[in-house]
């Protein structure tokens, strides 16, 4: 059964197979992929038929919180304006970790706090997760302002040196998390 979460204008869905030029043009940008370490640029079709190829692989296992790659689509024009991801789950300690993109031009709109407010809550109150997991590249301020604002904080741990495909430049990625108590207290405020 596939998951799929609705807000008030996004539909976060899985990808689809035609999804393909509106994903390869949201990430071919190298505003959006130089903060993405594992983006290419430019990124090309055959980036994202392997990437929703990745995706459609994707399937539920009992013993481990399956990963979840949300598109996100708008619903006035069933526009995709972005990704969201819940991945790298550990059932046994409720954790999981993921991140968001949003294209240039869908950018300061409210479809990225709309999105990952959708996701945090489907971790919390859906998965009953305890903690998520996530991280911000040095520069990015943005991110972490849309992460602040849900209750993330710095974990404390040293940042972690990451080669950013786009560009070929090594980048500190700064960790963060976000404790279900945390979320629980500032969600009326996102």
């Amino acid at each position: 059964m596939e998951t799929v979460l609705e807000t008030e204008a996004l539909m976060l869905r899985p990808w689809r197979p035609d999804d393909i030029d509106q994903l390869v043009d949201g990430l071919n940008d190298i505003g959006v992929a130089q903060w993405l370490a594992f983006v290419p640029h430019p990124y090309q079709r055959a980036d994202g038929l392997k990437w929703l190829e990745h995706c459609r692989r994707l399937s539920p296992d009992q013993a481990t919180l399956p990963d979840y790659e949300f598109a996100i689509e708008r619903k006035a024009d069933h526009a995709l304006v972005g990704g969201v991801s819940l991945n790298n789950g550990e059932m046994e300690r409720g954790t999981a970790g993921g991140g968001i993109w949003i294209s240039s031009a869908c950018q300061r709109l409210g479809y990225g706090s709309e999105a990952f407010g959708a996701r945090i809550r489907f971790a919390f109150e859906t998965l009953r997760l305890r903690e998520l997991h996530n991280g911000y590249v040095t520069g990015n301020e943005a991110s972490w302002e849309l992460q602040k604002r849900f209750g993330y904080r710095h974990t404390g741990a040293p940042p972690i040196r990451r080669l950013c495909l786009a560009d070929g430049t090594g980048k500190d990625e700064i960790l963060t998390s976000l404790h279900c108590d945390d979320w629980t207290r500032t969600q009326g405020r996102s």
